[in-house]
């Protein structure tokens, strides 16, 4: 798979990140996150850079507290978490990204009010924070 350098980053720029991913961008709406809007693609660790802004951060969690939802102090902007999916990942949020380096945006829907479910019937989400090297 091709990968390219996608840069992003809150409203207010605070918080800058850099990912590496295809730019064919595979996208997750949780039904469960529906009032924040959760649309974000799963990338791995090792494909994301934060430039700046780490002390402007703040985390909310709920429920099993595995996912680390991070907004700007700022302007409250969630430019990307750590999915309950995949803690060993990046939740990504597409409408982040700088304008330009995506090609195309699949979406897909995901049932987090049936989130134990849900995680048995998808059969490759949990891959999708490994990188290729991960998997050999």
């Amino acid at each position: 798979m091709d990968h390219v350098k996608h840069t992003g980053g809150c409203h207010c720029g605070a918080v800058r990140f850099e990912v590496l991913t295809s730019p064919d961008l595979h996208v997750f709406h949780c039904n469960i996150c529906t009032k924040k809007q959760n649309h974000h693609f799963i990338v791995p660790k090792s494909h994301f850079t934060l430039l700046k802004g780490l002390d402007n951060l703040t985390t909310y969690t709920f429920n099993t507290h595995v996912a680390q939802h991070t907004f700007c102090k700022t302007c409250g902007v969630q430019s990307f978490y750590t999915p309950r999916s995949n803690p060993d990942g990046y939740g990504v949020a597409p409408h982040c990204l700088d304008p330009g380096s995506v090609h195309s945006v699949t979406v897909e829907n995901f049932c987090g009010e049936k989130w134990e479910e849900s995680i048995q019937a998808h059969g490759s989400i949990r891959d999708m924070s490994k990188s290729a090297s991960d998997t050999k």
